[in-house]
């Protein structure tokens, strides 16, 4: 079955651009384009996608808040934003509202319909350039914070997580928690498996994305 898509873009020659190679994708099934924000929320709620695509800077209405409204009543819509901007509040902001992915507008063909596919079957998408600029981002704002416990993760886990996220290597989070090594290790290793990440900038982008982390 192909994926159903909606394209958000505040620029028409953009949006046609867009709809043309999506178009030209097996798979793939454009039901919907939007020139903001606003009207992005009634074209989603008339034709229910499985994805859409969006910008961040439109009037009327942002993507951002779009994002939020749209995730909001249509919880099965995935939101992949796309944008020129790779402006750290923009890119936080998105994902805070509930988009599942992030690329920029310069992202080569195949990367897009790979990560309109990822977005799809519910998956994190996040480039290596853009997770490691949030992975940054919290570095040097100090260790990520939370008001609550992660859902599913343990009291010790999040502590490890919020190290790891300030770019505490294991022998620092060892120390600062008063543990082995080796404990570290194990407790990395189970973050890693109840997030299926692979490695701690996965980890933290992952997180991110499910509000277990806040900058």
């Amino acid at each position: 079955m192909a994926i159903r898509l909606v394209v958000v873009d505040d620029h028409r020659v953009v949006r046609a651009g867009l709809v043309a190679l999506l178009r030209q994708s097996p798979g793939l099934e454009v039901v919907g384009e939007a020139g903001d924000g606003r009207e992005a929320l009634e074209v989603v709620a008339a034709v229910q996608p499985d994805v859409v695509l969006m910008d961040i800077q439109m009037p009327v209405m942002d993507g951002v808040e779009a994002t939020r409204q749209i995730r909001s009543r249509f919880p099965g819509v995935e939101v992949l934003v796309l944008t020129t901007y790779d402006d750290d509040e923009l890119i936080w902001g998105g994902l805070q509202a509930g988009a599942k992915g992030y690329l920029l507008k310069d992202a080569p063909p195949q990367d897009l319909l790979r990560g309109i596919e990822t977005v799809a079957r519910g998956q994190s998408l996040l480039p290596p350039e853009i997770a490691a600029k949030l992975v940054q981002v919290i570095s040097q704002g100090g260790p990520a914070a939370r008001q609550e416990p992660a859902e599913g993760l343990t009291e010790r886990e999040s502590e490890i997580l919020r190290l790891i996220a300030s770019g505490a290597a294991n022998k620092e989070i060892a120390a600062a928690l008063c543990i082995s090594e080796n404990t570290v290790k194990t407790h990395i290793s189970n973050l890693f498996q109840k997030l299926g990440a692979r490695d701690r900038t996965e980890a933290v982008t992952r997180a991110l994305t499910r509000g277990w982390l806040r900058l």
